[in-house]
């Protein structure tokens, strides 16, 4: 049973990455902190591959030693994969980054989240699972006082806090509310994934690898390899291209699409597929603010950009990082308005572009990785 106040420093929403991070960097500096998390955690979630510098922020939660110490596999490259199956020459990694970060991970999300979140609590934050975020709390039109919630356990709760961060992922708690959400007109892409037992690995540095394979009229294949002999494999194109007209049924849409990549129907033939088929629609955007006096957004929360670089945990865990400062800062000051988070909204603003513009040179049809 938890004990519950009605007043925190700090209430997070969320419990993913950029959620549960935010809230163990500030908790360990002794501030009194509150997640509340719609779901129960361990929850399932899609999002596999980490990138390099993951390791920066995971290393200041205290956490590499524990992922060097697990069964998950280590990613050194990424690889590209033609339709016809020719395979790029990887990239590793250590060949351009000569520090430990060189050698990331592929996660099952719903164990490396849990971690995170567990970290949470170690650091002394209160945690509220199966409770949904329903509404910001104000005082006037822009100052935010808090959040309302709907609690499985606690019923309906008025929290009030110094600071609401934003952290419900793709749910856009609090931008879809303010109206502040632009979909990206040019990376109008949908998913469609599942997962297979016994799938066939590259031998080697190349057995983590994450591959990506190309489909026609720009598609492409995700290949990632996880622990327990599974990988997750998903198609990622534009909506018109998967649903030709020909089957609305996502399993058949997959299967036809497994047929148009040499290397992607050759690893699969020993797998044997399990568990649903999942699809997601237009998943990228961007939100034209970060903040409101008492309220600030975090990771997916914030913006979410295509998944073909893996950039999305990355984000997470950089903003988490940077934002816990400027609150603590904001604290020491006795300062919480949106001022007081412009330069931490720039630098995300600056981060998530400068991948927006890898990510468009990906889909052009001139894209060497190679010459990138």
């Amino acid at each position: 049973m938890i004990s519950l106040k009605s007043t925190y420093d700090v209430v997070v929403v969320g419990a993913g990455p950029a959620g549960s991070a935010t809230a163990a960097f500030l908790a360990e500096k002794g501030h009194d902190v509150l997640i509340v998390e719609k779901e129960k955690f361990p929850r399932y979630h899609v999002g596999e591959s980490l990138m390099p510098f993951c390791y920066f922020p995971l290393q200041r939660l205290g956490l590499v030693e524990k992922l060097q110490r697990s069964a998950n596999p280590k990613k050194y490259c990424v690889q590209f994969v033609r339709q016809n199956g020719a395979v790029s020459q990887p990239f590793y990694f250590f060949q351009h980054l000569d520090h430990p970060a060189a050698t990331t991970w592929q996660v099952w999300r719903s164990e490396f989240d849990a971690m995170l979140l567990d970290k949470a609590r170690e650091n002394g934050a209160t945690v509220l699972e199966e409770t949904k975020a329903k509404a910001l709390l104000k005082k006037g039109d822009s100052v935010v006082t808090g959040v309302r919630v709907d609690s499985k356990e606690h019923g309906v709760l008025a929290l009030q806090a110094s600071l609401v961060v934003d952290a419900s992922g793709r749910d856009c708690f609090a931008a879809l509310r303010e109206k502040w959400m632009e979909r990206d007109p040019k990376l109008k892409k949908i998913s469609i994934w599942t997962y297979f037992r016994g799938a066939k690995r590259d031998p080697g540095l190349d057995e983590g690898a994450t591959t990506v394979a190309y489909l026609p009229n720009k598609g492409w294949f995700w290949y990632i390899p996880l622990s327990g002999d599974v990988v997750s494999v998903g198609i990622v194109a534009e909506h018109k291209y998967l649903y030709d007209g020909s089957t609305k049924d996502i399993s058949e849409i997959f299967a036809r699409e497994v047929k148009k990549n040499a290397w992607i129907e050759d690893h699969l033939a020993p797998g044997e597929q399990f568990g649903e088929y999942r699809v997601t629609g237009e998943f990228s955007y961007r939100n034209r603010f970060c903040s409101l006096d008492g309220l600030v957004l975090a990771g997916d929360a914030l913006g979410f950009l295509d998944p073909v670089f893996s950039s999305g945990v990355f984000l997470a865990l950089r903003s988490a990082e940077l934002l816990a400062d400027a609150v603590e800062e904001g604290f020491r000051e006795g300062d919480l308005s949106s001022q007081r988070f412009e330069d931490y909204g720039k630098r995300m603003h600056h981060a998530i572009e400068t991948m927006r513009k890898i990510v468009y040179a990906f889909y052009d049809e001139k894209f060497s990785f190679a010459s990138l």
